[in-house]
């Protein structure tokens, strides 16, 4: 199957392993600045770690694949040692048993902080180790699933924007999952409305930081006009994927920044959905413009029956991960 077809896949393993990773990023960072409201989310937000087998899963189906996931296998492309597909699959997968006993150190002391002095110091080193990991790993992940896609194009900005977009779409994940579980009174503990005005101000917070990253990627490749800088983005933005490129820049910034930079909109929680949904959306949309818009294919595989099969699939298993976990946690009936 082509590489345009498994492109689906790849962003669905982008969306599930940022949203497990995320998860607990969120709550390490809340910890380490003291927020008093961690309390009502910390559980909430590391339930989606549940996700990281499944990403684990994911990432070796994708390497197996081979040239399907990634179109340099075979060519020669410059950094041949470190594009080597043994070499990626190596690097990907000690950092993810790394990454994996880290964050699951994280979720265990976690549980036990308040128990004893020693215990709680020591879950305040492992959550200031979590930020450097989360950036090392993501700044990884983010070279090898999309900016190498295309042999001999780079960006030194690439995998800031990778990795604050991904947490951007993790705040909304989270937000719609906590909105949707109130609503429907699931939770066994009934959140503060504070949390949604709270994840809001992230959301808008993340939503400007994503386009101070895009533009200054964008302005930064445009002012150099170098050829082998300027044509991938110049592909996108004018060839077969420039209705999903201006889309997705539309739903991750114009439409949430318009909808929670008014007060109101931060405080309630209608509003704060559907900025949600649009950044969620946002993102999938422009994870797959990057990722399928290397090929300079047709933008359509993603209707295909493969890859509608294969991301119901994935985000059912998803879906029942989280919510078992959540059960184990008692955080849901």
């Amino acid at each position: 199957m082509p590489f345009a077809s498994w492109s689906v896949v790849t962003v669905d393993f982008l969306v599930v392993l940022h949203l497990a990773l995320g998860g607990v990023t969120l709550a390490a960072l809340l910890h380490l600045v003291n927020a008093k409201w961690r309390y009502d989310i910390r559980y909430l937000s590391v339930s989606f770690f549940a996700l990281f087998p499944l990403a684990f899963c994911l990432l070796i189906l994708l390497l197996l694949r081979g040239s399907a996931t990634f179109p340099w296998v075979g060519s020669f492309e410059p950094l041949p040692a470190w594009n080597s597909l043994g070499f990626l699959a190596a690097r990907e997968i000690i950092g993810f048993l790394v990454i994996g006993v880290l964050y699951g150190l994280f979720i265990k002391f976690q549980a036990v902080s308040t128990r004893s002095p020693e215990e709680a110091h020591t879950f305040r080193n492992i959550a200031l180790l979590i930020p450097f990991a989360h950036v090392l790993f993501c700044t990884m992940i983010a070279w090898d699933f999309e900016m190498t896609l295309l042999p001999g194009w780079s960006s030194a900005i690439y995998a800031m924007y990778h990795f604050i977009g991904s947490f951007g779409m993790v705040l909304a994940v989270l937000a719609l999952t906590v909105m949707l579980l109130a609503h429907y009174g699931a939770l066994t503990t009934p959140l503060g409305e504070y949390i949604f005005n709270f994840l809001a101000q992230l959301m808008l917070a993340f939503t400007v930081l994503w386009v101070y990253t895009f533009f200054a990627q964008y302005l930064i490749i445009w002012y150099a006009n170098l050829p082998d800088e300027t044509g991938r983005l110049f592909q996108l933005q004018n060839g077969p994927f420039a209705r999903l490129f201006w889309l997705f820049f539309i739903l991750r910034f114009v439409i949430p920044f318009l909808i929670l930079v008014f007060p109101y909109s931060r405080n309630t929680r209608g509003v704060i959905a559907v900025a949600a949904v649009s950044i969620s959306v946002g993102y999938w949309i422009e994870r797959y413009t990057w990722i399928a818009g290397t090929a300079a294919a047709s933008p359509l595989p993603m209707f295909s029956l493969f890859s509608i099969a294969a991301s119901l699939v994935i985000f059912a298993t998803a879906f029942f991960l989280v919510r078992g976990t959540m059960k184990r946690y008692g955080l849901i009936h």
